[in-house]
């Protein structure tokens, strides 16, 4: 369930927060601290791509859509961009992938921990607006908690509707 959020993140030289690094391997606070630091520091883009847009494009397309809005955010382009993974969307200016980014350059992990950030912040409002799917923990990934949910409750707009359990449960409970 939610959005697809890409960063993109341009660090000032003389002012890299300490401790940056993969958002995945960072505890929610540290994760947080870094996340403020880096924007107070740095040239920042985010994109998203909606879940309707996901199950209109597929994923790997909403997420190329996603990346270009986020290198867009940045105003001007960066002379160049090194981009998470092995696909690279159409940018503005000269690309080259890595994978496993987030481990080997700073501006990458710095990019996933803006994006992950500001993606459980979107996933802690969705769960006030839809208590039960355990959003506020489970971030709206395919966990036990979250597939019980959606058993018992149903998908809503914000389930990606073109992934196999949330198709299932969309028509068990015949909601479009």
């Amino acid at each position: 369930a939610g959005p697809v959020v890409a960063a993109a993140v341009v660090l000032d030289a003389d002012a890299i927060p300490a401790g940056i690094k993969d958002s995945k391997l960072l505890k929610p606070e540290s994760r947080l601290a870094l996340h403020n630091a880096i924007m107070s520091s740095a040239r920042v883009g985010v994109g998203i791509a909606a879940p309707a847009q996901i199950d209109r494009d597929n994923i790997l397309q909403a997420t190329l859509w996603a990346m270009r809005e986020a290198l867009a955010g940045l105003g001007d382009p960066p002379a160049a961009a090194i981009v998470d993974g092995d696909k690279c969307p159409d940018l503005p200016c000269p690309a080259q992938t890595l994978i496993r980014g987030e481990a080997q350059s700073l501006s990458i992990a710095a990019a996933s921990i803006v994006a992950k950030v500001t993606r459980d912040r979107i996933m802690i409002e969705l769960a006030r607006a839809h208590p039960g799917y355990g959003w506020e923990r489970n971030m709206g990934y395919g966990t036990r908690e979250h597939a019980d949910a959606l058993a018992r409750l149903g998908p809503t707009p914000h389930h990606r509707h073109s992934f196999a359990p949330v198709r299932a449960a969309a028509q068990a409970f015949s909601t479009p």
